[in-house]
């Protein structure tokens, strides 16, 4: 906890509203890499992107993963 605590104002409002939980570690990686690139801002864009492409890549692997289960239930 208090690694979070120890986050940017910016940084821990974010994680706030953030699908997936984050560790500060892994959130303060790329919080630092994109502000030091780009600002706060690009470093926000970069938090919600790398976000958004873990959920694209879990929904890839539920669908890929029920249509295998499906398949070996209709072959017995």
């Amino acid at each position: 906890m208090r690694a979070h605590d120890r986050l940017p104002a910016p940084l821990r409002l974010w994680l706030k509203g953030a699908a997936l939980p984050w560790s500060a570690a892994s959130a303060r990686r790329i919080w630092e890499r994109e502000v030091r690139r780009g600002g706060v801002e690009a470093a926000l864009r970069r938090l919600a992107s790398v976000e958004a492409a873990t959920l694209a890549r879990e929904r890839n692997l539920t669908q890929i993963s029920r249509r295998f289960l499906t398949q070996k239930s209709g072959a017995r």
